[in-house]
Protein backbone atom coordinates (compact mmCIF):
# COMPACT_ATOMS: atom_id res chain seq x y z
CA UNK A 1 0.00 0.00 0.00
CA UNK A 2 2.52 2.42 0.71
CA UNK A 3 3.86 1.84 -3.06
CA UNK A 4 0.22 3.38 -4.21
CA UNK A 5 -0.52 6.48 -2.08
CA UNK A 6 2.57 7.23 1.03
CA UNK A 7 3.91 10.48 -0.05
CA UNK A 8 7.28 12.10 1.27
CA UNK A 9 5.31 14.97 3.83
CA UNK A 10 3.49 11.57 4.99
CA UNK A 11 6.57 10.28 6.86
CA UNK A 12 5.32 9.38 10.17
CA UNK A 13 1.97 8.98 9.99
CA UNK A 14 0.52 5.27 10.20
CA UNK A 15 -0.65 3.74 6.98
CA UNK A 16 -4.55 4.12 7.91
CA UNK A 17 -3.68 8.04 8.84
CA UNK A 18 -1.98 8.62 5.77
CA UNK A 19 -4.63 6.92 3.38
CA UNK A 20 -7.31 8.63 4.91
CA UNK A 21 -5.37 12.26 3.94
CA UNK A 22 -4.67 10.69 0.58
CA UNK A 23 -8.35 9.43 -0.16
CA UNK A 24 -10.14 12.48 1.93
CA UNK A 25 -7.88 15.10 -0.92
CA UNK A 26 -9.39 13.11 -3.63
CA UNK A 27 -12.71 13.03 -3.02
CA UNK A 28 -13.58 14.75 0.53
CA UNK A 29 -17.41 13.67 0.44
CA UNK A 30 -16.42 10.21 1.21
CA UNK A 31 -16.82 9.47 4.82
CA UNK A 32 -13.85 7.61 6.59
CA UNK A 33 -13.56 6.20 9.92
CA UNK A 34 -10.00 5.38 10.78
CA UNK A 35 -8.76 2.63 13.39
CA UNK A 36 -4.67 1.88 13.66
CA UNK A 37 -4.64 -1.52 15.63
CA UNK A 38 -3.93 -4.84 15.45
CA UNK A 39 -7.33 -6.74 14.80
CA UNK A 40 -5.48 -10.28 15.69
CA UNK A 41 -5.17 -9.24 19.30
CA UNK A 42 -8.54 -10.51 21.23
CA UNK A 43 -9.35 -6.53 22.44
CA UNK A 44 -9.01 -4.67 18.71
CA UNK A 45 -10.85 -8.12 17.51
CA UNK A 46 -14.19 -7.66 19.05
CA UNK A 47 -14.04 -4.05 18.30
CA UNK A 48 -12.80 -5.31 14.57
CA UNK A 49 -16.33 -7.36 14.56
CA UNK A 50 -18.58 -4.62 16.19
CA UNK A 51 -17.68 -2.08 13.55
CA UNK A 52 -18.46 -4.99 10.67
CA UNK A 53 -22.10 -5.37 12.48
CA UNK A 54 -22.70 -1.64 13.23
CA UNK A 55 -20.15 0.34 11.00
CA UNK A 56 -22.93 0.66 7.83
CA UNK A 57 -23.53 4.00 6.12
CA UNK A 58 -26.73 3.91 8.51
CA UNK A 59 -24.98 3.49 12.06
CA UNK A 60 -26.55 0.33 13.79
CA UNK A 61 -26.71 -1.65 10.23
CA UNK A 62 -23.85 -4.34 9.05
CA UNK A 63 -21.09 -2.90 6.28
CA UNK A 64 -22.08 -4.25 2.76
CA UNK A 65 -19.02 -5.74 1.96
CA UNK A 66 -15.56 -6.43 3.48
CA UNK A 67 -12.08 -6.46 2.05
CA UNK A 68 -9.03 -7.35 3.08
CA UNK A 69 -5.86 -6.06 1.82
CA UNK A 70 -3.29 -7.08 4.59
CA UNK A 71 -0.10 -8.37 4.39
CA UNK A 72 0.33 -11.31 6.81
CA UNK A 73 -1.39 -14.72 7.29
CA UNK A 74 -2.61 -14.27 10.89
CA UNK A 75 -4.65 -10.90 9.95
CA UNK A 76 -6.72 -12.54 6.95
CA UNK A 77 -7.21 -15.87 9.63
CA UNK A 78 -9.12 -12.88 11.75
CA UNK A 79 -10.96 -11.80 8.84
CA UNK A 80 -11.55 -15.10 7.77
CA UNK A 81 -12.75 -15.69 11.59
CA UNK A 82 -14.94 -12.57 11.96
CA UNK A 83 -16.69 -12.77 8.97
CA UNK A 84 -17.41 -16.53 9.49
CA UNK A 85 -18.98 -16.14 12.65
CA UNK A 86 -21.24 -12.93 10.88
CA UNK A 87 -22.24 -14.58 8.02
CA UNK A 88 -20.23 -11.42 6.17
CA UNK A 89 -19.49 -11.60 2.56
CA UNK A 90 -15.62 -10.78 2.09
CA UNK A 91 -12.92 -10.01 -0.58
CA UNK A 92 -9.15 -11.65 -0.15
CA UNK A 93 -6.56 -9.46 -1.96
CA UNK A 94 -2.64 -10.65 -2.00
CA UNK A 95 0.62 -9.86 -3.70
CA UNK A 96 3.51 -12.58 -3.69
CA UNK A 97 6.55 -12.09 -1.96
CA UNK A 98 8.54 -11.76 -5.43
CA UNK A 99 5.97 -8.91 -6.42
CA UNK A 100 5.18 -10.91 -9.93
CA UNK A 101 1.63 -12.61 -8.96
CA UNK A 102 -1.23 -12.14 -6.74
CA UNK A 103 -4.66 -12.92 -6.39
CA UNK A 104 -8.43 -11.71 -5.73
CA UNK A 105 -10.79 -14.20 -3.60
CA UNK A 106 -14.44 -13.88 -3.18
CA UNK A 107 -15.91 -15.39 0.19
CA UNK A 108 -19.45 -15.86 0.48
CA UNK A 109 -19.35 -17.93 4.08
CA UNK A 110 -21.35 -21.16 3.57
CA UNK A 111 -21.64 -20.72 -0.25
CA UNK A 112 -17.94 -20.64 -1.51
CA UNK A 113 -14.18 -21.68 0.10
CA UNK A 114 -13.28 -19.65 3.25
CA UNK A 115 -9.64 -19.25 3.90
CA UNK A 116 -9.47 -21.97 6.69
CA UNK A 117 -11.21 -24.30 3.45
CA UNK A 118 -7.87 -24.68 1.66
CA UNK A 119 -4.99 -22.50 3.53
CA UNK A 120 -2.09 -21.86 2.36
CA UNK A 121 0.92 -24.13 3.85
CA UNK A 122 1.99 -21.51 6.29
CA UNK A 123 -1.54 -21.76 7.77
CA UNK A 124 -1.92 -25.40 7.63
CA UNK A 125 1.47 -26.51 8.91
CA UNK A 126 0.90 -23.91 12.21
CA UNK A 127 3.84 -22.70 11.21
CA UNK A 128 4.94 -19.19 12.64
CA UNK A 129 5.11 -16.93 10.00
CA UNK A 130 7.45 -14.59 11.56
CA UNK A 131 10.13 -17.27 11.63
CA UNK A 132 10.23 -16.68 7.57
CA UNK A 133 11.11 -13.89 7.56
CA UNK A 134 14.83 -13.31 7.27
CA UNK A 135 16.22 -10.52 9.39
CA UNK A 136 17.44 -7.07 7.60
CA UNK A 137 15.53 -8.52 4.26
CA UNK A 138 12.45 -6.87 2.69
CA UNK A 139 9.72 -8.48 0.48
CA UNK A 140 10.08 -7.46 -3.08
CA UNK A 141 7.08 -5.03 -4.38
CA UNK A 142 6.39 -3.43 -7.20
CA UNK A 143 3.80 -0.80 -7.39
CA UNK A 144 2.46 -2.04 -11.23
CA UNK A 145 1.71 -5.61 -9.87
CA UNK A 146 -0.06 -3.96 -7.10
CA UNK A 147 -1.93 -1.67 -8.84
CA UNK A 148 -2.83 -4.42 -11.48
CA UNK A 149 -4.27 -6.37 -8.42
CA UNK A 150 -5.92 -3.56 -6.55
CA UNK A 151 -7.57 -2.24 -9.68
CA UNK A 152 -8.97 -6.00 -10.39
CA UNK A 153 -10.56 -5.88 -6.87
CA UNK A 154 -12.17 -2.90 -7.04
CA UNK A 155 -13.62 -4.00 -10.39
CA UNK A 156 -15.08 -6.93 -8.82
CA UNK A 157 -16.44 -4.76 -5.63
CA UNK A 158 -18.48 -2.55 -8.42
CA UNK A 159 -19.75 -5.52 -10.16
CA UNK A 160 -20.76 -7.01 -6.65
CA UNK A 161 -22.29 -4.24 -4.94
CA UNK A 162 -24.01 -2.55 -8.04
CA UNK A 163 -25.01 -6.31 -9.76
CA UNK A 164 -23.62 -6.30 -13.13
CA UNK A 165 -21.62 -8.49 -14.72
CA UNK A 166 -19.88 -11.57 -13.25
CA UNK A 167 -17.76 -11.44 -9.83
CA UNK A 168 -14.60 -13.40 -10.19
CA UNK A 169 -14.54 -16.32 -6.53
CA UNK A 170 -11.18 -16.56 -7.82
CA UNK A 171 -8.87 -14.42 -9.82
CA UNK A 172 -4.86 -14.77 -10.55
CA UNK A 173 -2.86 -12.56 -11.89
CA UNK A 174 0.90 -13.99 -13.01
CA UNK A 175 2.76 -11.05 -14.17
CA UNK A 176 6.14 -12.72 -15.64
CA UNK A 177 3.40 -14.54 -18.44
CA UNK A 178 0.07 -12.07 -17.76
CA UNK A 179 -1.90 -15.39 -16.99
CA UNK A 180 -5.37 -14.72 -15.51
CA UNK A 181 -6.37 -17.71 -13.84
CA UNK A 182 -9.63 -18.13 -12.50
CA UNK A 183 -11.86 -20.85 -10.78
CA UNK A 184 -14.55 -21.36 -7.87
CA UNK A 185 -14.08 -23.14 -4.47
CA UNK A 186 -16.37 -25.57 -2.77
CA UNK A 187 -16.50 -25.11 1.01
CA UNK A 188 -15.10 -27.63 2.90
CA UNK A 189 -16.95 -30.28 4.83
CA UNK A 190 -14.52 -30.71 7.42
CA UNK A 191 -13.34 -27.31 7.66
CA UNK A 192 -11.25 -26.31 10.78
CA UNK A 193 -13.38 -23.14 11.23
CA UNK A 194 -16.64 -24.34 13.30
CA UNK A 195 -18.54 -21.13 12.02
CA UNK A 196 -17.51 -22.10 8.52
CA UNK A 197 -19.10 -25.56 8.75
CA UNK A 198 -22.60 -23.78 10.66
CA UNK A 199 -22.98 -21.42 7.57
CA UNK A 200 -22.27 -24.43 5.43
CA UNK A 201 -25.67 -25.71 6.51
CA UNK A 202 -27.50 -22.63 6.45
CA UNK A 203 -26.77 -21.98 3.13
CA UNK A 204 -28.17 -26.08 2.20
CA UNK A 205 -31.34 -24.92 4.28
CA UNK A 206 -31.50 -21.79 2.17
CA UNK A 207 -30.86 -23.41 -1.38
CA UNK A 208 -33.44 -26.14 -0.02
CA UNK A 209 -36.35 -23.75 0.29
CA UNK A 210 -35.84 -21.82 -3.57
CA UNK A 211 -37.86 -23.60 -6.03
CA UNK A 212 -36.64 -25.42 -9.07
CA UNK A 213 -36.53 -23.77 -12.00
CA UNK A 214 -38.99 -25.80 -14.61
CA UNK A 215 -37.20 -26.50 -17.53
CA UNK A 216 -38.70 -26.17 -21.13
CA UNK A 217 -37.87 -27.48 -24.07
CA UNK A 218 -38.88 -25.30 -27.09
CA UNK A 219 -38.75 -26.43 -30.39
CA UNK A 220 -36.54 -24.42 -33.05
CA UNK A 221 -38.15 -22.98 -36.00
CA UNK A 222 -36.05 -23.57 -39.51
CA UNK A 223 -35.69 -20.02 -40.89
CA UNK A 224 -34.89 -19.19 -44.28
CA UNK A 225 -33.24 -16.04 -45.17
CA UNK A 226 -34.34 -14.53 -48.29
CA UNK A 227 -31.85 -13.91 -51.36
CA UNK A 228 -32.66 -11.43 -53.54
CA UNK A 229 -31.71 -13.70 -56.35
CA UNK A 230 -34.94 -15.75 -55.83
CA UNK A 231 -32.93 -19.17 -55.75
CA UNK A 232 -34.90 -22.29 -54.15
CA UNK A 233 -33.83 -25.73 -53.50
CA UNK A 234 -36.38 -28.27 -55.15
CA UNK A 235 -36.48 -31.59 -54.82
CA UNK A 236 -35.21 -34.21 -57.47
CA UNK A 237 -37.67 -36.48 -56.44
CA UNK A 238 -41.54 -36.11 -57.26
CA UNK A 239 -43.70 -36.85 -54.86
CA UNK A 240 -45.22 -39.90 -56.56
CA UNK A 241 -41.66 -41.66 -56.87
CA UNK A 242 -41.19 -40.83 -53.19
CA UNK A 243 -44.94 -42.42 -52.16
CA UNK A 244 -43.80 -45.37 -54.44
CA UNK A 245 -40.25 -46.20 -52.75
CA UNK A 246 -41.64 -45.98 -49.40
CA UNK A 247 -43.29 -48.79 -47.27
CA UNK A 248 -46.31 -48.92 -44.90
CA UNK A 249 -45.18 -47.60 -41.84
CA UNK A 250 -45.39 -49.73 -38.38
CA UNK A 251 -47.51 -48.45 -36.11
CA UNK A 252 -45.20 -47.36 -32.74
CA UNK A 253 -45.23 -46.19 -29.92
CA UNK A 254 -45.14 -42.14 -29.68
CA UNK A 255 -41.83 -40.50 -29.62
CA UNK A 256 -40.18 -43.45 -31.83
CA UNK A 257 -40.03 -43.26 -35.57
CA UNK A 258 -38.49 -45.62 -38.09
CA UNK A 259 -35.38 -44.56 -39.92
CA UNK A 260 -36.59 -45.52 -43.05
CA UNK A 261 -39.34 -48.25 -45.14
CA UNK A 262 -38.74 -51.31 -46.84
CA UNK A 263 -40.08 -50.36 -50.30
CA UNK A 264 -42.96 -51.88 -51.81
CA UNK A 265 -42.75 -54.98 -54.83
CA UNK A 266 -43.48 -53.20 -58.08
CA UNK A 267 -45.74 -54.98 -60.40
CA UNK A 268 -43.95 -54.77 -63.61
CA UNK A 269 -41.20 -56.43 -61.89
CA UNK A 270 -39.42 -59.53 -63.37
CA UNK A 271 -40.85 -62.71 -62.17
CA UNK A 272 -38.06 -64.91 -61.01
CA UNK A 273 -37.02 -67.73 -63.35
CA UNK A 274 -37.62 -71.25 -62.31
CA UNK A 275 -36.33 -74.91 -63.22
CA UNK A 276 -39.03 -77.64 -63.47
CA UNK A 277 -37.51 -81.08 -61.55
CA UNK A 278 -37.03 -83.74 -64.31
CA UNK A 279 -36.77 -86.74 -61.77
CA UNK A 280 -33.35 -87.90 -62.70
CA UNK A 281 -30.86 -88.43 -59.90
CA UNK A 282 -27.16 -86.74 -59.31
CA UNK A 283 -25.71 -90.20 -61.02
CA UNK A 284 -27.50 -89.98 -64.18
CA UNK A 285 -26.83 -86.21 -64.62
CA UNK A 286 -23.21 -86.90 -64.35
CA UNK A 287 -23.23 -90.60 -66.79
CA UNK A 288 -24.81 -87.97 -69.33
CA UNK A 289 -21.98 -85.47 -68.74
CA UNK A 290 -19.55 -87.66 -69.10
CA UNK A 291 -21.06 -88.92 -72.70
CA UNK A 292 -20.99 -85.54 -73.90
Amino acid sequence: MNRLFFQPHQAGLSKVQAAEHTLRNINPDVLFEVHNYNITTMENFQHFMDRISNGGLEEGNPVDLVLSCVDNFEARMAINTACNELGQTWMESGVSENAVSGHIQLIIPGESACFACAPPLVVAANIDEKTLKREGVCAASLPTTMGVVAGILVQNVLKFLLNFGTVSFYLGYNAMQDFFPTMSMKPNPQCDDKNCRKQQEEYKKKVALLPKPETVQEEEEIIHEDNEWGIELVSEVSEEELKNSSGPVPHLPEGITVAYTIPKKQDDCVSEVTVEDSGESLEDLMAKMKNI
